[in-house]
């Protein structure tokens, strides 16, 4: 399609947004105007305008409303194990494990990684700092370096690639106008990449500060850490025991914490055998694997209220689930407003947002610039797969990590054709630089805040020794991108 005025209007708050996030500033404002303008001057009516910042966020909305779903599940069955104290017991065990600072760094790394995929680090950083960064610095391991490992576990490898609930990879997929299953295997493989990377630089770095068992640095550090911990353990013990039969919710609270770990690595397993599979190849593509997910996450939250709450279940699943959306949509609504203007880059969703008739040709305003500049600018697959990379970093300044996957993916879709590249392959490398910087690796006002807090060291030295570490991962991830597909 020809260039029109919309199109240079569209390119202006595109700029406008990657600037913003450069500021550390939320951009839902920037899209959203963005959103009234383009649609005011391609349709020439300013009524068509409102109606397009409505219908954007409302597509949005329709697309996203599985991500918001699946992450709703899965809050209200951690909730429902915390009534149990189930949380707690399932980490128990891994504790007597820590015998001094190396097998502390595996099995934190080991733990948050695992419980990452399954709840996302949101919910694994408390657990894990709470019960095992204490045990790991008794052993040996300083708080800064065990911070240092909880990220790079948790808000990097297991959010970058988010390989379980598949909310990254849907995002980016959307926008790109490609299958989830394009993206989501190559993410988790550059996020394997990225995170291996980081961590051995990681150890290379901290490996002459590692102590011995119970030694006074350590016992100073515990201090610290107790310190913050105990009025948060002390407001929770006040509030489980208001009520509550305490010999029954141990019960309980022990079957559970056998029982939902056994079926999460049971969903795991028969997922990963249907990829082994050619005859069940796909049936875990995109929406189905989260469905999958999602639906035995509900059946758990059932059992787990159930058994403890008897017929007091019937109002306790409702909250469970309410505190969930609660969580869902402050953590993801953002997104929406974003996801409907970057949504406007592709001919996919142009005609349901600005209400064009079924014969009438659709604009793909990012697609459109991007098909133009290609032909000014020669053909680079390496230049392009690092630029999608410095953008998807660009897009994570924000803080988030989640609200730049729109751009990176309809960037991804855009070029992938002009360079010789896959659409999914681009689309893994802007998720890997958008959520290993925004999900909280060396942006300190991101999630990372919440591991400092958690393991008491400043947040801004953390996300300095992180920098250089993530920065090489995703570096040579590319490059490998680059080499395999």
């Amino acid at each position: 399609m020809e260039l029109t005025a919309a199109h240079w209007l569209y390119a202006l708050f595109t700029v406008v947004v990657i600037v913003t996030m450069l500021f550390r500033r939320g951009v839902v404002l920037p899209t959203l105007i963005g959103t009234f303008f383009v649609a005011w001057v391609f349709k020439g009516s300013f009524v068509s305008g409102f109606q397009a910042v409505f219908n954007a966020n409302l597509v949005a909305a329709k697309e996203l409303f599985t991500i918001f779903l699946i992450i709703t599940l899965m809050v209200a069955l951690l909730n429902s194990l915390r009534a149990l104290g189930a949380d707690e017991k399932m980490i128990l065990p891994i504790q007597k494990v820590i015998k001094n600072a190396h097998i502390g760094i595996i099995v934190i790394f080991a733990t948050t990684y695992v419980i990452s995929l399954f709840f996302w680090p949101t919910p694994a950083v408390p657990l894990i700092c709470a019960l095992l960064v204490p045990v790991a610095i008794r052993a040996g391991l300083p708080a800064m370096s065990a911070a240092m490992v909880v990220a790079i576990a948790g808000q990097g490898m297991a959010l970058s690639s988010d390989y379980i609930i598949q909310v990254a990879p849907m995002l980016t997929a959307k926008a790109a106008g490609i299958e989830t299953s394009a993206v989501v295997d190559k993410a988790m493989i550059l996020s394997l990449i990225t995170g291996g990377v980081a961590l051995i630089t990681i150890y290379m770095m901290i490996r002459r500060t590692l102590r011995k068992p119970n030694s006074e640095l350590a016992e100073m550090e515990l201090k610290v850490l107790q310190g913050q911990q105990s009025a948060e353990a002390e407001a929770s013990a006040t509030v489980e025991g208001n009520g509550i039969d305490t010999a029954n919710r141990e019960k309980w609270g022990k079957m559970f914490a056998v029982f939902v770990p056994l079926s999460m690595l049971a969903v795991m397993i028969f997922m990963f055998s249907t990829k082994l599979n050619p005859d069940t190849a796909g049936v875990f593509n995109g929406g189905d694997g989260a469905a999958f997910i999602g639906g035995v996450a509900a059946i758990l939250l059932i059992l787990s209220t159930v058994a403890f709450r008897k017929i007091h279940a019937l109002d306790k699943v409702s909250d469970h689930i309410t505190e969930g959306f609660v969580f869902a949509f402050k953590a993801m609504g953002p997104v929406i407003p974003i996801a409907g203007f970057f949504f406007l880059g592709s001919s996919d969703f142009t005609g349901s947002i600005l209400s064009l008739g079924e014969d009438v040709a659709k604009p793909a305003f990012l697609f459109d610039l991007v098909a133009t500049a290609q032909n000014a600018i020669p053909p680079s697959a390496f230049l392009t797969a690092f630029g999608v990379l410095i953008v998807g970093i660009i897009t994570g300044l924000d803080g988030s990590g989640f609200s730049g996957l729109p751009l990176v993916g309809a960037l991804s879709g855009a070029m992938a054709d002009g360079v010789g590249l896959e659409a999914g392959t681009l689309a893994a490398i802007g998720q890997m630089g958008a959520v290993w910087t925004g999900g909280g690796t060396f942006i300190a006002w991101s999630s990372l805040v919440a591991v400092a807090g958690f393991c008491g060291v400043p947040v801004l030295d953390l996300a300095r020794k992180l920098f250089i570490p993530v920065i090489a991962g995703l570096a040579l991830s590319t490059l490998v991108a680059l080499f395999l597909w």
